[in-house]
């Protein structure tokens, strides 16, 4: 039997972490977006369509986990069942990250010394992450709060940031020898 997922259990997965899988899926979203066309417009789509391929398909069957997340062993829940949100939440959740975070790829797309406007295109997606700060007790970004959803810790993952943090540390005992 499955039990309720409380308010304040996302708590227990850090911001730096959420970003750092957000940050994983964007970069590689992004990478076939540049890499498969050329004018901003059709980078744009692509990366939009690609982002929800990503981000709500593959969520959707592997057990509320991007690649991002599997990474970093998180996973996505519905509030109210705690279990992988069904697919009109999913795409209502990242139908709004995926046109904030296609505009922080066109910022990053056209910045340049000439361009530093382009900084402007992550204003969308800082504020929508930002309400994650403002309300530490729930942890849920603003388009949690539209879709119902937490990102939890799994058991699931490649435990990416465990793995780098040993390395580091083995890096820091070879140095200091």
């Amino acid at each position: 039997m499955r039990r309720r997922l409380a308010s304040t259990e996302s708590a227990n997965v850090p911001l730096w972490k959420r970003g750092a899988a957000l940050g994983v899926d964007f970069v590689v979203v992004g990478l076939i977006s540049a890499l498969l066309s050329t004018s901003a417009a059709a980078q744009a789509s692509l990366f939009i369509v690609g982002w929800l391929l990503m981000r709500v398909v593959v969520v959707s069957k592997n057990r509320g986990q991007s690649l991002g997340r599997w990474a970093l062993n998180m996973q996505v829940v519905d509030g109210r069942r705690s279990k992988t949100p069904e697919l009109m939440a999913l795409t209502k959740r990242e139908g709004l990250i995926a046109l904030e975070a296609a505009l922080a790829f066109l910022g990053v797309m056209n910045f340049g010394p000439t361009a530093a406007w382009a900084l402007l295109l992550f204003i969308p997606l800082g504020l929508d992450c930002g309400v994650a700060c403002a309300t530490p007790n729930s942890g849920q970004a603003f388009h949690d709060q539209i879709a119902g959803t937490y990102v939890v810790q799994s058991r699931l993952g490649y435990s990416l940031d465990i793995k780098l943090k040993k390395i580091v540390a083995y890096a820091q005992r070879r140095v200091k020898r």
